[in-house]
């Protein structure tokens, strides 16, 4: 019985961890028979577990989605990922989730061995997080499950689409795929009106469904999907752009500027270009300022003369102050 039981178990791990599974397959991963095989199926759904077969030599199985969801299998380095991930979900900006994540946190706890508790509740004493204060854009759990399911299908998507100054216009694109920054969402996909590429945010996205038909995937705009929606959020989207060389390695840079303030590019182990955007070129120079370190304007020119601008008048304002203390100073006897 025991035997039958670790056998069970392993069987159902072998279905959550691959979509299909032909039944000489599992047989062999199984070291039984496909009798015993079809057997044990049968033991799955006695218990619950909805598992569809398909007949014939290309036949298989497949876990498939029930009325209630089955227990999961975790190793103990999954399951202790999956609780710290939903103790930190509540920072993301998909609106619900966190309350969800409480919940399911609640559930996954009580099943943890006592060993797992001990590690998840170290690192969660002992880490702090660093999170942003919420953002008021959060997403509909329910449209990112939308997206994500004409994404897999490959169905035309049509929707309305709200622009920065507040105008929706409809939309009909081929999605390919959501890509996530910081917290917030983008979906990637080929606009059929314009015949390019585009990005855009999913809190701003109003899908109208039915959707379809379906269509044959395009190929991507690039190769890094998260890198090709960081240059576009933080330079194709801005009027000012620039080119600006940082006096640190990309990877001590990485740390200061996230994916949405600028994509860089290594140039040698002490510097990397920073390519950024902003509405103006005077944000620019705030923005760069900002970052604390030592940095040459590559481009625009332009840029250059504003960072002069902003010398002079820091320069004036400091000299200002100066004149201001000698005054008081030279009114003061006790200083005399």
């Amino acid at each position: 019985m025991l035997d039958t039981s670790a056998r069970l178990l392993r069987l159902l791990s072998l279905l959550q961890a691959h979509r299909e599974w032909t039944g000489p397959a599992l047989a062999e991963r199984l070291g039984v028979t496909p009798r015993t095989v079809r057997r044990d199926v049968d033991r799955l759904r006695e218990l619950g577990y909805p598992v569809n077969a398909t007949p014939g030599t290309a036949g298989g199985y497949r876990l498939g989605a029930g009325a209630e969801l089955p227990p999961l299998l975790l190793d103990d380095d999954e399951a202790v990922a999956v609780a710290v991930g939903l103790r930190t979900a509540a920072g993301n900006g998909v609106e619900g989730i966190g309350e969800a994540s409480v919940r399911a946190l609640t559930k996954l706890e009580q099943v943890l061995p006592t060993r797992l508790r001990r590690r998840v509740s170290a690192l969660n004493e002992f880490t702090v997080p660093l999170l942003r204060p919420a953002r008021r854009e959060t997403v509909d759990p329910a449209v990112l499950t939308e997206l994500a399911a004409v994404c897999r299908d490959a169905e035309r998507l049509r929707f309305g689409y709200r622009d920065h100054g507040g105008e929706v216009s409809r939309r009909a694109v081929e999605p390919h795929r959501l890509v996530c920054t910081e917290r917030r969402w983008y979906l990637v996909a080929w606009d059929l009106d314009r015949e390019d590429w585009r990005t855009f945010r999913v809190d701003r996205i109003e899908p109208r469904p039915p959707h379809g038909p379906r269509f044959t995937p395009r190929p991507a705009p690039a190769e890094d999907l998260a890198a090709y929606v960081s240059r576009g959020v933080s330079q194709h989207a801005y009027a000012a752009r620039a080119v600006v060389r940082l006096r640190m390695s990309a990877e001590e840079a990485a740390r200061i500027v996230g994916p949405s303030d600028g994509s860089l590019e290594p140039l040698d182990a002490h510097s990397c270009l920073l390519r950024t955007g902003a509405v103006s070129l005077d944000v620019l120079v705030i923005h760069i300022m900002l970052l604390g370190c030592e940095f040459e304007v590559v481009e625009p020119p332009e840029l250059t003369e504003r960072i002069r601008g902003a010398r002079d008048l820091l320069g004036r304002a400091l000299q200002g102050e100066a004149e201001g203390s000698t005054s008081a100073d030279s009114g003061n006897p006790e200083m005399a």
